[in-house]
């Protein structure tokens, strides 16, 4: 997400590295610069002015311009102002602090709404608490059936009926939520969603609210519509006091205008950030973390984050034992992809990684690799997998041609897995979260007679401290 905005913002940076002293002209550059970027990301104009003028307002002081490192100090600043637009901290959910609590769900229709409601329940699940998914979305065909689906895929009750009556439904669902039988303590109700700000749909929204009031009304923006969202949310505002949003398919191809303009235009925060199509896919929303990662620093804390959530403790425990044993093989090498994949999209984790673009990582092209590697282990026999001294030339020959891949790919497979078991063996303990490093590493495709050099990604598989190979110089033969 955010590679545009993110590759814009680092030539605007660029322009200022190595200078001594800025002048006001330099500055005004450098401010034109970001206004273009910021434009470009479809941020709202009102949005990218008020960001412009907090830059500018320390940009032309002593801070920067008589600053020994101008450079480093205007990155300090934009990365400052984009956290002020985004919200500074992140923004928890409210709960009540007994009884029930009712949560309002809204949007336009294919914002992902009713997905979000959805991933809602599973988020406040998983925090300990029991929902109940309200199926009041009585407008659009097939609504209720797509949540009572996705209720049943989670193991999260849904509450419909017969009734084409919105206020009704819910106020039936209040009715069963609020019996202590049923052990429910969170009511999140899936509201109709519309074309468009229309004014029946909105007081409908109303009614409901006043028959279940709720202590949350998250409104649902995709972020992949950009300035469109801002003009969504404040319409919904003139009618509907929503408490906060949740941005939904941030993992798409988002320039990033919607997460930056949301919160400045309307002085609502985001709360939620949808990252993916499962339903753990839900994260809190953090605006430094954010603003980081649209710099190009990286998000070291939320990549820590899935990989806590995707590593499963037995599945840990028992990958823990087998390297205490010497006993790891391809077959554990395999599975740490499998956990790369529950942590989300390649691309998505190595914008993750800090400074991921000037070590110029090709989160395509990591992509790419990470599925090879998988075909290479999948085309090989479970003895082979087990004990991989037993692939001689032959075996070689048949999992590159099982995997679509040439040998000289699987020889640099096996070299990869080699390395990466001595790692494990030297410091007792898994030396990468979940195989990410491992992703090309050694298994490049081969381009116009050689392979292609990866030096970020090889120097990372390197042991510590350990030093690149030298080629060996040629011995002419004697004659």
């Amino acid at each position: 997400m955010f590679e545009t905005l993110s590759a814009r913002m680092e030539r605007a940076f660029r322009r200022l590295r190595g200078k001594g002293r800025l002048s006001a002209a330099e500055v005004d550059g450098f401010l034109a610069d970001i206004r273009t970027a910021l434009l470009e990301a479809d941020v709202e104009v009102g949005a990218a002015g008020a960001i412009l003028e907090r830059i500018r307002a320390r940009a032309v002081g002593a801070e920067v311009m008589k600053s020994l490192t101008p450079g480093l100090q205007v990155v300090k600043l934009v990365n400052e102002s984009l956290v002020a637009a985004l919200g500074e901290t992140a923004e928890p959910l409210a709960f009540a602090e007994r009884g029930l609590t009712v949560m309002l769900v809204a949007g336009l229709q294919g914002s992902g709404k009713t997905t979000s409601a959805a991933k809602l329940a599973h988020y406040v699940r998983e925090g300990g608490r029991r929902p109940l998914l309200v199926a009041a979305d009585r407008r659009r065909p097939a609504a209720a059936e797509q949540l009572r689906r996705l209720g049943e895929g989670m193991g999260v009750p849904v509450f419909d009926g017969e009734t084409r009556d919105a206020v009704r439904l819910v106020k039936r669902a209040l009715a069963h939520a609020s019996d202590e039988g049923n052990g429910v303590d969170v009511m999140i109700v899936d509201t109709a969603g519309r074309l468009t700000v229309d004014r029946p749909l909105m007081d409908e929204l109303s009614r409901i609210a006043a028959v279940a009031p709720p202590r949350e009304t998250l409104l649902v923006l995709d972020a992949m519509t950009g300035a469109d969202a801002v003009r969504t949310a404040v319409g919904f505002l003139e009618y509907v006091p929503f408490t906060g949003v949740i941005l939904s398919k941030l993992d798409g191809d988002a320039r990033g205008g919607a997460a930056i303009s949301v919160r400045e235009v309307t002085g609502r925060p985001i709360k939620l950030a949808g990252v993916g199509e499962r339903p753990g896919d839900l994260e809190v929303f953090h605006p430094e973390r954010m603003a980081s990662r649209i710099l190009g620093m990286g998000d070291a804390l939320t990549f820590i984050e899935r990989a806590e959530r995707a590593l499963e403790d037995e599945e840990t425990a028992a990958a823990a034992k087998r390297i205490m044993r010497d006993e790891y093989d391809l077959n554990d090498f395999l599975s740490q992809f499998a956990g790369l994949r529950r942590m989300g999209s390649v691309s998505d984790l190595v914008g993750m990684l800090p400074m991921a673009q000037s070590a110029s990582l090709d989160a395509e092209e990591v992509e790419r690799e990470v599925g090879r590697t998988e075909a290479i282990i999948r085309s090989m026999t479970p003895s082979e997998r087990n004990n991989p001294k037993l692939i001689d030339g032959n075996r070689r020959r048949r999992i590159a041609s099982g995997s679509g891949t040439s040998v000289q790919e699987v020889s640099a497979l096996l070299r990869t897995f080699n390395k990466a078991r001595k790692m494990i063996s030297e410091t007792g303990g898994m030396t990468s979260v979940l195989g990410l490093p491992g992703a090309g590493w050694g298994s490049p495709r081969p381009s116009g007679g050689g392979r292609r050099k990866q030096p970020a990604l090889r120097a990372a598989a390197r042991p510590a401290g350990g030093k690149p190979r030298t080629p060996r110089k040629k011995q002419k033969k004697k004659r």
